[in-house]
């Protein structure tokens, strides 16, 4: 520990010796050094906070698309809000203009400007605009012009924009409307040329096969009239027209009364459409000739007399016979009719293969037209609604949390702390300067030193006789090294003066 503060003393001794030489060099770096601070230009910052707020206005969107679609608006506002255009705006709207003389001076200007302008986001929707500039009052108006641009221009875009889209989806559903148009007059030129042959709806194999149904149906129902027919031909042709008369009444025996109840039961059942055949006129066949075999054995008696008349069965089978042959006729020129128009169909297919992929492509064509159509025609009603939200209302509320601030000091340079390193650093280049000069002289301030480097004994030493005249001459030097060192550190303190100061009169 003794070495350890020897070797101090040693040192301090050194440098004790040329204390002229360190306040020289500590005047002079510190000379240099607030020379070059006092040459750093300030730099202030204005900051304010903003809330951008998308509103929801129209019922019926998904919450997670309604999110979506207002990250990407706020996203679409801080990429745009320090775009270009909008930063030499900030240059021509403030004082900024004053220096500028050219189109070159405009870009070093908007250059700086993407340096000295920032955005931060602290929260979803809320951000803070900071301006850095070379007086407090240009950064202020940088700010505020910020925020300016931001309410007059960017929300008038967002109408701009919405206008640009109406007028693009108008041009859009003329020309669907202009294509389904033309659209139609092919299919019904192509109607007029081969569909009209056929009834119905639909295209040219939906129709054809209409008709093939059709009559198909229709050989059906023809086979079932003319079958009807037969069967009124046969029950007319075994049937009497008229019933013969008497000249006397007669009496019926049981016989007789039998026979013709049977008879008429079988007129009955001819008069439904049975024929011989059915099991029930085969039975009545079978007792009918029994009954005529017992009535021609029985006599009766006769009064009076009649003339022949009219058989109603008969009367009502012509009839019966009349109506079916007028189903079978109708039924036969509709089949006629069908059979007509699908064979000249054909023969005109069979002329141009192509009409049936002509007319499917018609129709596949008028049906994407209609859908687009109908796609553009709510897209163009949506963003008219949208259109009339962003007019008549707030849709997008843009709210100044804090306005920009009047930066009362400069954010950079941090002055006194450089002035006060520069001191530190003036001094201790002294210091070591002189000690390092000590170094270069070989000196011994003690004896027990020049023992220790010359390695002989030193038998003495004879100390400094020190007169009134040296001793006042080194209080005058002292005097003289105090004002000087004092001298640099009242510079220090007056520099910091200086500096508050300025600071005052910017507040």
């Amino acid at each position: 520990m003794d070495g350890l503060y020897g070797e101090l003393k040693l040192i301090l001794h050194a440098i004790w010796q040329r204390r002229w030489i360190a306040l020289a060099i500590a005047w002079g770096v510190c000379l240099a050094g607030w020379l070059v601070v006092s040459q750093i230009p300030n730099s202030y910052q204005s900051t304010a906070r903003v809330m951008v707020e998308m509103r929801q206005v129209l019922p019926g969107a998904e919450a997670a698309v309604a999110q979506n679609a207002q990250a990407k608006d706020i996203d679409r506002i801080r990429q745009t809000l320090t775009s270009a255009v909008n930063l030499e705006k900030v240059v021509r709207g403030t004082s900024m203009a004053e220096t500028i003389a050219n189109d070159r001076d405009v870009a070093d200007r908007v250059a700086s400007l993407q340096n000295a302008i920032k955005l931060t986001a602290q929260q979803d929707n809320l951000f803070e605009i900071s301006a850095t500039a070379g007086n407090p009052k240009l950064a202020r108006e940088i700010v505020q012009k910020m925020i300016d641009i931001f309410v007059e221009d960017n929300l008038a875009s967002d109408r701009d924009g919405t206008v640009q889209s109406l007028r693009f989806l108008d041009q859009q559903l003329d020309q669907r409307q202009r294509q389904l148009a033309d659209a139609e007059a092919r299919r019904q030129a192509f109607q007029a040329q081969y569909m009209a042959m056929l009834p119905g709806t639909g295209s040219l194999d939906d129709r054809m096969s209409n008709a093939r149904a059709e009559l198909a149906q229709i050989d059906g129902d023809l086979a079932a009239a003319q079958s009807s027919l037969s069967a009124a031909n046969a029950q007319l042709a075994g049937t009497a027209a008229t019933l013969p008369g008497t000249v006397g009444t007669a009496t019926v025996g049981p016989a007789r009364a039998r026979l013709n109840a049977i008879e008429g039961q079988i007129a009955e059942g001819r008069s439904r459409g049975w024929t011989d055949a059915h099991p029930d006129m085969v039975a009545l066949n079978r007792q009918l000739a029994a009954a005529r075999t017992a009535a021609r054995g029985e006599g009766g008696g006769v009064s009076g007399g009649t003339a022949a008349s009219p058989n109603p069965f008969y009367l009502q089978l012509r009839a019966t016979q009349a109506d079916r042959q007028a189903t079978v006729a109708e039924l036969s020129q509709r089949k006629q009719q069908i059979e007509g128009q699908l064979n000249g169909l054909q023969a005109k297919i069979a002329a141009d293969p192509q009409a049936a992929a002509q007319q499917s492509q018609l129709d596949r064509d008028i049906a994407s037209l209609k859908q687009q159509y109908d796609s553009l025609f709510q897209d163009r009603e949506q963003v008219r609604i949208q259109s009339s939200v962003q007019t008549d209302t707030d849709a997008v509320k843009f709210s100044v949390i804090d306005p920009p601030t009047q930066p009362r000091a400069p954010t950079a340079p941090n002055r006194p702390l450089l002035l006060l390193g520069v001191l530190v650093v003036g001094i201790g280049a002294g210091l070591g300067a002189s000690f390092a000069l000590s170094k270069l002289k070989t000196s011994f301030a003690t004896a027990a030193r020049l023992e220790k480097i010359s390695g002989m004994p030193v038998l003495g030493a004879i100390g400094e006789v020190v007169t009134d005249a040296v001793r006042a001459e080194r209080q005058r030097r002292l005097k003289l090294f105090a004002g000087g060192a004092g001298a640099l550190l009242a510079a220090f303190v007056l520099l910091l003066g200086l500096e508050f100061a300025q600071r005052g009169l910017v507040a």
